[in-house]
């Protein structure tokens, strides 16, 4: 199927260097709901061209990020097994297939294409070799820095070496650059989606390295490229890139291409302020998954760095769906978006509140499984049954997954230190405390089994306690837990069952 020149199409093209960023993974989410939203196309791309940056298997759990958050992929890099039988084969990722009409999607499957153009671009004279080495260009940017002037390429080999000269040297396979010729004396002008109208000078932009000497291109020539053989209508992209833009602007004139429209989104902030950095940890989204956040969550979280709905609205939390419906880049700020992990620990609250019981019960196995005294708890036979009693009574109060059970290990364990003191209720009497403790026994021994629920076991126990409620509740909240704050002793007794809240009523009485 031939792409429609009026559809609108995007892409996420990130690098293989590690795990997927929480930067990296905004832009992605926020690409994809303008692709859903203007009926489009999502389109990943992998820019490999920096080797040294590699990271082996990273190209594989970037795509399986974007597939386990529902991100789902139109055209470009694919898993195995989640592609068309239409796909073929990465030449370069084993486990990857590649899709679509505009392939490769992988930059280090497209050398050739980069060399020709940029090859081109020296003919028509708007680049030019340089084989300055490593050593003369530390040199000249020593020297500028020290006479305080711009640090860039003095332009020694497009005035000092000719065409033929330049020619000798490459049939000598002495090592060269393709630098881009930026015209001096211009104003390059654009507007971002995001900035509104932004200004540069040429005098102030380097002739900027194209293709290496190990013949792979740089960012900006391939991104280029890639980004007018692909189609794409609309760049969105982090800010950090919008000083490459007249670069890239000046390859769409010199090539005679129509420039597609460019949105540079703000910088994420930790609370003070500085750059969140991939060098300050916990900055890869499965970062968050494996501390017990929700995969709705985090969409919902991510999204809202950085935009808001406008129009006065108060919603703050948004399914995928609504955020396809409700997303636009006219209400993206310009300021940096500060990551605030209170309000990530909120929504993942709220969304923790929305799950099914069933949903929350196998999304927070695994964490159960890391737990010592969920261990202990299995070998004494606590089935699924009883792990979902304990999750209704932390549904309302949890806020990540990997919370589950740490507040309340009561339930996993009869060894509960308790004393008098511990449950005495304000100033009752050692006497006083026990007579409240049987009356608590009294009443749960009356309750039959088939009646055990909590809203039986609650009315029972008020029942007894009459106006003397904190005498009655408190004691006995303090020998089913062994704590003084808690769920109510209505949950803890219901959670417990019968046989196991007596026993530990009884077993504290023999003591007092």
């Amino acid at each position: 199927m031939l792409i429609n020149k009026n559809q609108f199409r995007v892409r996420f093209a990130p690098s293989p260097t590690g795990y997927l960023h929480i930067g990296g993974f905004r832009t992605a989410l926020y690409n994809y709901l303008l692709a859903k939203k203007n009926k489009g196309q999502f389109i990943l791309r992998i820019e490999d061209t920096d080797q040294n940056r590699f990271v082996e298997g990273a190209v594989e759990r970037l795509i399986q990020s974007l597939n386990s958050f529902a991100i789902k992929i139109d055209e470009g890099v694919f898993l195995k097994n989640s592609c068309s039988s239409k796909s073929s084969p990465s030449k370069n990722y084993p486990l990857v297939l590649e899709a679509g009409e505009s392939g490769p999607y992988i930059q280090s499957e497209r050398l050739e294409i980069y060399k020709k153009y940029a090859e081109e671009l020296v003919t028509k004279g708007q680049a030019y070799y340089c084989f300055c080495s490593s050593e003369r260009l530390k040199e000249i940017r020593e020297k500028q820095i020290t006479q305080k002037k711009p640090a860039r390429y003095d332009r020694y080999c497009l005035e000092n070496i000719s065409p033929e000269e330049a020619q000798k040297k490459i049939e000598n396979k002495i090592p060269y650059v393709i630098r881009l010729k930026v015209p001096r004396g211009e104003i390059i002008e654009f507007e971002d989606l995001v900035r509104g109208k932004v200004i540069f000078q040429t005098d102030l932009i380097d002739d900027q390295i194209l293709l290496k000497s190990d013949g792979y291109p740089t960012y900006h020539l391939a991104n280029v490229i890639d980004d007018h053989e692909m189609k794409i209508t609309q760049i969105i992209r982090g800010e950090e890139w919008l000083s490459s833009t007249p670069k890239h602007i000046l390859l769409y004139k010199f090539f005679n291409w129509k420039e597609p429209k460019f949105a540079h989104l703000p910088l994420l902030l930790n609370p003070d302020k500085s750059k969140l950095s991939k060098r300050q940890g916990d900055v890869a989204i499965e970062d968050y998954l494996k501390k017990g956040y929700l995969k709705e969550a985090l969409i919902n979280f991510v999204a809202l760095l950085g935009w808001n709905p406008g129009k006065g609205e108060t919603q703050e939390i948004f399914t995928l769906a609504e955020l396809i419906e409700k997303f636009s880049l006219n209400h993206v700020h310009k300021g940096g978006a500060v990551f605030d992990t209170k309000k990530l620990d909120w929504l993942n609250a709220q969304w923790i509140k929305q799950i099914s019981l069933d949903d929350l019960y196998k999304r927070s196995l695994k964490f159960w499984e890391q737990k010592d005294f969920y261990q202990s708890a299995k070998e004494d036979n606590k089935t699924e049954k009883y792990i979902k009693k304990v999750l209704i009574i932390e549904k309302e109060r949890l806020q990540k997954l990997s919370d589950v059970g740490e507040e309340n290990q009561f339930f996993f364990t009869d060894r509960i230190a308790t004393s008098l003191d511990a449950i005495r209720w304000k100033n009752s009497t050692s006497s006083e405390t026990k007579t409240y403790l049987k009356k608590s026994l009294n009443t749960l021994e009356n309750i039959k089994e088939n009646d055990w629920n909590l809203k039986n076991i609650e009315k029972h126990l008020l029942a007894k306690a009459g106006e003397k409620r904190g005498d009655l509740l408190f004691p006995l909240r303090a020998v089913l837990t062994g704590q003084k704050k808690s769920p109510s002793p209505f949950e803890v007794a219901w959670v417990l069952g019968k046989k196991e809240s007596l026993e530990r009523i009884e077993k504290v009485l023999d003591t007092i």
